[in-house]
C-alpha cells in the first residue's frame, strides 16, 4: 500500500490534478469527498446531512494562495455563502484557510480578509471556524483567529494534537473561553516539532480531549478513530458530561455510516464539507489520513 508520506507528497505537486482528472472514473471517487465544485451542490449535500440530524461546516477549498485577486474573490464566495446559509435555512457554518486568504502574501492582508466574513457571520447570527494548516503557519493563525475572537466573539480555532506545542496553544486558547476542534493532525511535520508515532498522537489526542471537555466550553472533537470516539464516550459518561456539551466532527465521506450512527444515539455530528474546484491537495490528504481511503479509490477507479 502506498505511505502516508508519498501521498503527502503528492498533496503538494498541483500539476498533477489533471493527470489524475484524466483516469476512467476519477470523477465518480473524488465524489465521495467532495460536495460539488458550488454552492449550490454543497447545500444540496447540507440539505441530506440535516436530514439524518447531522450539522455542517462549508470550506471552499483552496489554500496557499499568492494572488490577491483570488484572496479576494475568496472572501466574496464566502460572503455569498453565509448568505445562502441563512437563506435557504440550512444547519451549517464556516471553516476557513488562511492561506486561502492571502496569509502568504502579508499577515495584515489576510487579517482584514478574514475579519469581512467573520464580520458577516457575526451579523447573520452565524460562527466561523479557523482551520489549522502546516506548523509554520501556526503562530500567524493564532494571532489573526485571538484578534479576531477578542473583536466578535463568534470564531473558533483547530489545534493538532500530533504537535508538541499543542498542550500549550490549548491553555491560552481555553483561557480566552473559545471553542476549539481538535483534529490529529494531517501534515507532513518534521519529528522536532511533531510526535511520528501513531500511539503518541493518539496518546496526546485523549489526552488534550480529556481537557477540553472539562473546560465547560463546546468543543469539537473531530476524529474518525473509533477508540478515540469510545474514549471520548466513556470518559463524558464518567465525568457525566451530557451529549449536548461536545460534538463530534467527522469529514465528509469518510464513516458515514459511523456519523449517522452517532446521530442516531443522541450525539451532536457535524461533518466538514468542502466544495469547489481547488480540490486536489485536500483530496490527497484525505487518501494519506486514513488507508482504507486508498483502498476505495482503487476499488472504483476503472468503473467509470
Amino acid at each position: 500500500m502506498i505511505s502516508r508520506t508519498v501521498l503527502l507528497y503528492l498533496s503538494q505537486q498541483h500539476g498533477l490534478k489533471n493527470v489524475f482528472s484524466k483516469l476512467p472514473g476519477f470523477s465518480q471517487v473524488t465524489r465521495r469527498f467532495i460536495a460539488g465544485e458550488n454552492i449550490e451542490a454543497a447545500i444540496v449535500t447540507i440539505q441530506e446531512l440535516n436530514k439524518l440530524g447531522i450539522t455542517a461546516t462549508f470550506d471552499h477549498l483552496g489554500e496557499s494562495t499568492t494572488s490577491k485577486a483570488d484572496a479576494d474573490a475568496d472572501v466574496r464566495e464566502y460572503v455569498h455563502l453565509l448568505e445562502r446559509i441563512q437563506s435557504t435555512g440550512v444547519d451549517s457554518n464556516a471553516s476557513v484557510k488562511l492561506t486561502q486568504l492571502g496569509l502568504d502574501i502579508d499577515e495584515q492582508y489576510c487579517l482584514e480578509n478574514t475579519r469581512q466574513i467573520v464580520a458577516e457571520a457575526h451579523r447573520r447570527g452565524n460562527f466561523v471556524r479557523i482551520d489549522m494548516e502546516d506548523s509554520p503557519k501556526t503562530d500567524a493563525t493564532l494571532r489573526i483567529f485571538k484578534q479576531l475572537y477578542h473583536e466578535f466573539g463568534n470564531v473558533g480555532i483547530v489545534l493538532q494534537a500530533y504537535l508538541y506545542r499543542t498542550e500549550k496553544d490549548l491553555e491560552d486558547v481555553l483561557a480566552m473561553g473559545a471553542r476549539i476542534r481538535l483534529c490529529k493532525g494531517a501534515y507532513q511535520e518534521p519529528p522536532e516539532v511533531a510526535f511520528p508515532e501513531k500511539a503518541d498522537v493518539d496518546d496526546n489526542y485523549v489526552k488534550l480531549m480529556k481537557r477540553l471537555l472539562k473546560s465547560g466550553i463546546y468543543h469539537g472533537i473531530a476524529t474518525h478513530d473509533l477508540r478515540m470516539i469510545r474514549a471520548t464516550q466513556e470518559f463524558a459518561a464518567a465525568e457525566g458530561i451530557g451529549k449536548d456539551q461536545y460534538e463530534f466532527q467527522m469529514l465528509y465521506g469518510v464513516r458515514r455510516d459511523l456519523m449517522t450512527q452517532l446521530a442516531g444515539e443522541g450525539y451532536r455530528v457535524r461533518t466538514y464539507v468542502p466544495y469547489g474546484e481547488f480540490w486536489y491537495p485536500y483530496f490527497m490528504r484525505r487518501l494519506a489520513e486514513r488507508p482504507a481511503n486508498v483502498w476505495f479509490v482503487v476499488k472504483n477507479l476503472f468503473k467509470g
